[in-house]
């Protein structure tokens, strides 16, 4: 797996250096307002979110394949972002979750946007001394917290299009908490995936199955004159992805086993407060974690424990979900979020969970949940890059071919997930 994310990298940052030069945009660009579909489709649709993010965002991309199934929609104007995808056309369920009111309003917010979309780019650290969402010297409070602006509302330029991939670019510069100046050129890459492509990845033995894939590359490189070091603050590629819920939607995070002693803990619980125990199990070899975005939450699982997958079942609309990145180091650092000044500022996750809920007055943002990984703790010499690569899959089909898919990948049964809470 590895190796494969490595050629593709090698290929799509020569790719990269090559088109950005030019700047071409291709002509099979299916982003105008002559492209919106005039045909009505139900909310929660594929079809209804297009036209709802065609009309609302002038330059939407739509990736699909050539039987029209597999599909995405994307959106320059929001860094690239995956804003949903479907395995079944236009009238196929759509997986991302999007905010709908506050597209259509074009209300700017004062420190986040949340839009939604299936799968954004995003910079780490969120908190402590070398934060990036913190201006240097105020207390760590949501009044001082702010999303930069290239992450949230300013758009990346398009690079090259086709009718299967996109590739986008970004110079971003920023300050951490610390003081340390950040100056970084993001290149990411958005390709849709073949079931063969897919068969090959997973080695499943098998195509029946409908499915939607996509795989992001996504290279951060220094661009400024100093090596970046962990005295002064390194930053980590983030992709968050919203994915809609339902009341019986179960994130499964496969972990290695070992005693604490030898591994650590299993899961941090406690982003938000601790996590309820009738929200979370965790056994030797499985974290289950409730998403039906009716309870605020949030789980993370170090590089010591994590395994390349994680994913989640929606038993209501039988949707196995799976999220793939290639296997964490464990000797390497991941930054750490909490929003306090750290002992540990490079003791963070490589992988987590979010699961919406209702704030203390009541009001809430989603229903959403989240599917995260992070790359390592970038310390890149001047001129340096790294690529941090993810892969989204969508399967539905006969419930033993699922069965199949999840035991061989989550290494837990349908029944295991459906019964983890009851």
């Amino acid at each position: 797996m590895q190796k494969m994310y490595l050629k593709s990298a090698l290929i799509f940052f020569c790719v990269v250096t090559i088109s950005s030069c030019k700047n071409k945009v291709s002509k099979e660009s299916n982003d105008t307002k002559s492209d919106i579909e005039e045909v009505s489709f139900e909310k929660g649709t594929f079809g209804f979110d297009k036209n709802f993010l065609q009309k609302n965002y002038k330059n939407t991309l739509v990736l699909e394949s050539d039987d029209k199934k597999a599909s995405l929609v994307l959106s320059p104007e929001l860094q690239g972002r995956v804003m949903t995808s479907t395995l079944n056309g236009n009238a196929g369920t759509s997986f991302g979750w999007l905010n709908y009111d506050l597209i259509a309003s074009k209300e700017l917010k004062e420190h986040i946007n949340p839009t939604g979309g299936e799968e954004r780019f995003w910079l780490g650290p969120e908190g402590g001394q070398y934060s990036i969402f913190f201006k240097p010297e105020v207390s760590f409070d949501f009044e001082n917290w702010y999303v930069p602006a290239e992450l949230d509302t300013e758009g990346f330029d398009v690079v090259e299009h086709n009718s299967n991939s996109a590739i986008f670019h970004k110079e971003i510069h920023l300050i951490n908490y610390s003081g340390t100046k950040l100056d970084i050129d993001v290149n990411r890459k958005v390709s849709l995936l073949t079931k063969e492509q897919i068969n090959d990845a997973l080695q499943l033995g098998t195509e029946d199955f409908s499915v939607v894939a996509y795989e992001t590359f996504n290279v951060v490189k220094n661009i400024g004159a100093e090596d970046w070091k962990k005295e002064s603050g390194l930053v980590s590629i983030w992709l968050l992805s919203m994915l809609t819920p339902s009341p019986e939607t179960t994130v499964i995070i496969p972990i290695k086993e070992g005693t604490e002693a030898e591994l650590g803990t299993k899961v941090k619980d406690d982003y938000f407060g601790k996590v309820a125990n009738d929200r979370l199990k965790k056994t030797e070899q499985t974290i289950f974690f409730k998403a039906d975005g009716a309870s605020r939450g949030k789980i993370g699982v170090s590089p010591t424990r994590s395994t390349k997958f994680m994913g989640s079942y929606d038993a209501k609309n039988e949707t196995l979900t799976i999220l793939e990145i290639a296997a964490p180091n464990p000797k390497d650092g991941y930054v750490n979020s909490a929003w306090k000044m750290q002992e540990k500022p490079y003791s963070g996750d490589a992988l987590n969970s979010y699961n919406d809920g209702p704030l203390e007055d009541g009001s809430q943002m989603g229903p959403f949940y989240e599917l995260e990984s992070s790359s390592p703790a970038l310390a890149l010499a001047a001129g340096e890059s790294y690529t941090h690569a993810q892969r989204i899959y969508h399967f539905k089909g006969k419930k033993e071919i699922i069965n199949q898919i999840a035991e061989k990948i989550l290494k837990v049964s349908i029944d295991e997930i459906n019964t983890a809470f009851k």
